[in-house]
């Protein structure tokens, strides 16, 4: 009984491990989406480039890098991030968000 309970033991705590880590890399995610969104709704606003960039550090994950990109008549807005944990892998959490710029936007036409 112990012997299997030292093989098995070990496995346990890295299976679990390693959904723990899976979890932070699904709520990483979720805020780079949301960080992004809010980052390009400021965009869309014609909010100055400081603000917008504020905007979207503080709803993103913590050392996220933000770039925010105009395209015509529409704004970039992308999020990346190392997912919090492990850090030194070679991997990162990027989520972009487009919005179209409201200067771009003509008046409305009232129907009859």
């Amino acid at each position: 009984m112990t012997a299997e309970a030292a093989v098995v033991l070990p496995v346990l705590v890295a299976f679990t491990m390693a959904l723990v880590w899976g979890l932070l890399v699904v709520a990483a995610r979720i805020e780079c989406v949301d960080a992004a969104r809010a980052g390009a709704r400021a965009a869309a606003r014609q909010d100055p480039a400081e603000a917008v960039v504020t905007v979207t550090r503080e709803a993103a994950p913590r050392g996220a890098r933000v770039t925010v990109a105009r395209e015509g008549d529409r704004v970039r807005v992308t999020v990346a991030a190392k997912p919090p944990v492990l850090t030194g892998l070679p991997f990162e959490v990027r989520e972009e968000a487009v919005a179209l710029a409201e200067d771009t936007v003509g008046p409305r036409e009232e129907g009859p």
